[in-house]
């Protein structure tokens, strides 16, 4: 059997294939959050041990030799840990929100383009230039000590093999990769203050690192080949590998990938340019943060389930009444397709009249538009494949086609694991049928008369969007 690996942001999960991508089993572990005033950490040994229990738990359920092990996981935060790949701190996770000033900065003094224009990486406060430099600036000690600042796959990696230090090009990404000679840029590292820091960057290993290991939840010496990460892990598990096609991720966050073979670097300084295994072939994405948290959220202050969304859904008429909503939830504000620090969610059209099902109507249709903004943006041109904890919902599946004016590829299953399998497949030269194991469980086509009313609507989206980001930067 191969195994994938995908260490979440709120569940660690390890799925089991058969060689015609049949998913075997899947065993799942939820790792916590701490959330305080915009700074969200993770316990690095919680993660960790979550990791090898979940391979524990899946060797056990299916007891068949494991040919190789695929490894992703969540992107961008920091990971400090010490010359024996133990935690220095708490993890930073890619959700903090501690460096919004100095995004805000380099905003206004014209940072934020230039280095954007050099990586096709846009800055957010959870990702690794503005958090390292928000450490160097508050917890200096905790940069003297570490021995690197890694992502949380490269952590496990690391933990499971003893391999040492190392990340793959697509964590290096963001944001200090320079995507055409795909090692790092050492002026936009200097850019960011972190010229006597730049030790702690691990190396980029490419191709991927790949090593056995050490028999914690797998058994030693089993293969065990390091990312790509969740983002373009998806992308491989929902077979998007033609330029033009794109995959929206329905999870925590949204993210709207493209694959391309074009590097363009001009228009608005937003998401980021992934680089992948193949020289010359990116994935231009937009990982927005917004996403089924801000459904969660409405869920949760107005007392319903998940199992009442379609319900409430086949309810309530497109255009829920007249309530609208900007999905923009997170305390860290906006990332993609534009980055906007200080915005946050609105809710307009609210009345005594409302109903619950009309807020939650308008939470998935203005998720839907920042979902059709991402795709836009990103370049999207040929099929559209989606996923994530979303895709369970059959009824905002078809609010999805409608808004998108699209057909949707539902891609089922453990699709980042099937992702990371694939990846491993090639570094390690295993001839595994691609379309065969990224065939679609089904395909939602729109309907045309809600697709015209869905696409005045996201105009009206465009336009409260752009009032807000105004009002955002008071």
């Amino acid at each position: 059997m191969y195994v994938g690996i995908d260490v979440g942001t709120s569940v660690v999960k390890a799925a089991a294939f058969d060689a015609g991508g049949r998913q075997l089993a899947v065993r799942a572990r939820p790792v916590g959050l701490s959330l305080d005033g915009g700074v969200v950490e993770q316990d690095m040994e919680e993660v960790y041990a979550a990791v090898v229990g979940v391979l524990g738990a899946l060797t056990a359920a299916v007891p068949e030799p494991v040919e190789f092990a695929g490894l992703t996981g969540q992107g961008d935060g920091v990971w400090l840990v010490d010359a024996e790949g133990l935690p220095v701190r708490a993890a930073a996770s890619w959700m903090d929100g501690r460096a919004h000033e100095l995004v805000d900065r380099w905003l206004a003094d014209g940072t934020f383009e230039t280095v954007f224009r050099r990586t096709g990486s846009a800055l957010f406060p959870g990702c690794p230039g503005p958090l390292l430099a928000w450490f160097d600036r508050h917890e200096p000690k905790a940069l003297d000590t570490a021995r690197a600042a890694l992502y949380c796959k490269d952590v496990v990696f690391w933990r499971l093999t003893g391999a040492g230090p190392a990340t793959d090009v697509s964590d290096a990404s963001m944001p200090f990769l320079d995507p055409r000679t795909r090692a790092y840029d050492d002026r936009v590292v200097e850019l960011l203050g972190l010229g006597h820091r730049r030790n702690l960057l691990p190396a980029v290993s490419d191709p991927v690192a790949t090593a056995g290991a050490r028999g914690e939840g797998l058994p030693a010496g089993t293969r065990i080949a390091n990312g790509p990460y969740d983002l373009p892990a998806c992308a491989l598990g929902a077979g998007v590998t033609s330029p033009g096609d794109g995959l929206l991720i329905v999870g925590t966050c949204l993210a709207g990938l493209v694959a391309t073979t074009e590097l363009d670097l001009t228009g608005e300084p937003a998401g980021l340019h992934i680089s992948t295994d193949r020289p010359g072939y990116w994935l231009r994405a937009m990982p927005a943060m917004v996403g089924t948290a801000a459904l969660d959220w409405v869920l949760s202050t107005t007392g319903m389930r998940h199992d009442e969304v379609d319900g409430l859904l086949a309810r309530t008429p497109p255009g829920a009444h007249g309530v609208r909503v900007l999905p923009y939830f997170a305390p860290s504000g906006e990332r993609a397709p534009f980055v906007e620090p200080r915005l946050r969610a609105e809710l307009t059209g609210v009345s005594l009249e409302s109903t619950r099902g009309d807020l939650v109507r308008a939470t998935c249709e203005g998720i839907g538009y920042a979902a059709r903004h991402c795709l836009e943006a990103a370049g999207l041109t040929g099929s559209l494949a989606v996923c994530g904890g979303g895709t369970r919902s059959s009824a905002w599946m078809r609010l999805l086609a409608d808004v998108l004016g699209r057909p949707l590829r539902v891609v089922e299953g453990e699709v980042g694991a099937r992702g990371a399998v694939l990846a491993a497949a090639e570094r390690f030269g295993a001839g595994l049928d691609a379309p065969a194991w990224t065939r679609p469980a089904a395909v939602v086509e729109p309907d045309p008369d809600r697709a015209a009313f869905y696409t005045d609507g996201y105009a009206e989206h465009l336009d409260r969007l752009a009032g807000a980001r105004a009002r955002a930067r008071g």
